[in-house]
């Protein structure tokens, strides 16, 4: 039993990336490190939450004008997390974000448990921002008179629920157009679709493209990733400011009267909403190994990287809310684009539809880079099969895991309704975040004498608040969620015991383990 809690020493986990077939590139700076944390957390969030988040809906209220003053309680809650990663980022700089830091203080079995609970948060979610990035295109394409086969844009699964809904309102007597643009998007996909042995062949083609793209951008090098996100990132901060200093124009104060019309409970409903705005700052430790100088750049970007995605969240919702009334986005899926287009600025609106793209675009590139890295981790500890934790000769980049990451969201993207993995990936990205704080209270008791180049702040108090506030809010997801939780890592139990516990290097003698891999 003392085997599964076994833990790695810190040192062994730096020297073990100095091998000449192991080691990542070092060429990122604490402005790609910012610009990777940016990329990752400003995506469709942005774009499309915040308007259900001002106005409220059917389950829960809306904030209003508050909306500010629910995305400063986010940021602060995050803030808690945020410290206790960047402690561990700079004291241990090495790829696996949580993982890794889980293995130096819980031991290896929690170890496994968050490593394969990040593929929740990383590959399973990238899922769900792919389906959402093919939706933005097929929109902005049809802004320009232009239209996406049907067959071709979206999954079977929806179309068949489409099918399901429709029948069913038309027995009912009604008219299955008023259920929504989704429904009869799925009844004309089927409608459309060629058949082979009588079964449509219907499946989310843009969704497979893109994640084809950004997984060969992954795999040519990290410096040329980093590049391509920061011009994305570039891209679409330009078209956010563009929305504000054209906002700004039609703002009318009134609007922001009353300021907060259902009081804290708005604005508390309303930061639950938008909480998973702000994920993608622990993206940045997946990066660690390839920092020029991780101890001071890391930190550096995981912090620079909320501070200014706070800032941006704070100053859109502002303008938002005084471009049109608060209740007014009821049900608006692009309430930024609904601002301008209530005043027939078409033009204006297809912009930031444009920028929608490259938003979930860059999202794509940060997380699809996170998790093969994590994966690497797993294999070069034992936990995974030794092919998974080699690197490109040439590009010195995890290229199988890259790949293989590649082949599994952009298979699943194709076929998935989104509304099926979006809830995974927020309770796998919350239990990260509950790990790391415990493991930095842990490690202050067992190792205070250790070098920490960042100190989280007010330990355990910062820790602790990190692991109340992203409990509660597990605590608030359906039991639906957390069944579906539940049996993923039962599955991913059966794996460890079965292959990772035999095959860890801990299970080695000291000179073999310290051996690279050939």
């Amino acid at each position: 039993m003392h085997r599964i809690f076994r833990r790695k020493s810190l040192d062994h986990l730096v020297g073990e990336t100095s091998g000449p077939h192991q080691q990542l590139k070092r060429v990122l700076g604490p402005v790609h490190l910012t610009l990777l944390g940016v990329g990752a957390i400003i995506g469709a969030g942005i774009f499309s939450t915040v308007g259900t988040a001002a106005s409220g809906g059917a389950e829960h209220l809306g904030a209003g004008p508050a909306l500010v003053v629910s995305f400063i309680l986010v940021a602060v809650a995050c803030s808690f997390a945020a410290l206790c990663y960047a402690e561990f980022a700079a004291m241990v700089p090495v790829s696996g974000s949580a993982y890794t830091y889980a293995y130096a203080t819980l031991g290896e079995l929690i170890a496994w448990i968050i490593g394969w609970d990040l593929i929740l948060e990383y590959a399973v979610g990238n899922v769900a921002v792919a389906i959402s990035w093919s939706d933005y295109f097929q929109s902005l394409l049809e802004g320009f008179g232009l239209h996406w086969p049907l067959w071709l844009g979206t999954d079977l699964r929806s179309a068949l629920q489409a099918a399901h809904q429709a029948t069913a309102a038309t027995a009912a007597g009604l008219d299955p157009a008023a259920l929504g643009a989704v429904v009869v998007r799925g009844v004309g996909a089927l409608a459309a679709a060629p058949r082979v042995l009588g079964v449509p062949v219907v499946f989310n083609l843009p969704a497979v493209l893109i994640v084809v793209v950004i997984t060969w951008v992954l795999v040519r090098g990290i410096h040329e990733s980093a590049r391509f996100n920061s011009a994305m990132v570039l891209l679409k901060l330009a078209i956010i400011g563009f929305f504000v200093v054209a906002g700004a124009c039609y703002v009318r104060p009134a609007n922001w009267t009353p300021f907060a019309p259902n009081g804290f409970g708005g604005i508390s409903s309303a930061a639950a909403i938008i909480f998973f705005a702000y994920i993608g700052f622990d993206a940045v430790s997946t990066a660690a190994e390839e920092a020029r100088n991780p101890q001071r750049d890391v930190p550096i970007g995981i912090l620079a990287s909320l501070i200014v995605c706070t800032v941006v969240y704070i100053i859109v919702a502002l303008v938002l809310t005084g471009m049109v009334r608060w209740d007014q986005f009821s049900g608006v899926a692009d309430p930024l684009a609904k601002a301008f287009a209530d005043r027939g600025m078409n033009w204006a609106a297809g912009i930031i539809s444009f920028g929608a793209v490259f938003a979930t675009t860059s999202v794509l590139l940060v997380f699809q880079l996170g998790q093969p890295r994590i994966l690497f981790s797993m294999a070069r500890d034992g936990l995974l099969p030794p092919w998974a934790a080699r690197v490109h000769p040439r590009y010195r980049t995890p290229h199988r895991m890259t790949i293989l990451t590649g082949v599994f969201v952009a298979g699943f993207a194709a076929v998935t309704n989104i509304n099926e993995v979006v809830e995974l990936c927020n309770i796998g990205t919350l239990f990260a975040f509950v790990l790391v704080a415990a493991g930095v209270i842990l490690l202050r008791r067992s190792d205070p004498a250790r070098l920490r180049p960042f100190r989280t702040p007010l330990v355990p108090w910062v820790p602790w608040c990190a692991i109340l506030s992203c409990g509660y809010l597990m605590a608030e997801l359906p039991w639906v969620t957390w069944a579906r939780f539940v049996i993923w890592l039962g599955v991913g139990l059966v794996f460890y015991y079965l292959y990772g516990c035999r095959h860890s290097r801990l299970n080695r003698p000291a000179t073999a383990r310290n051996q690279t891999l050939p």
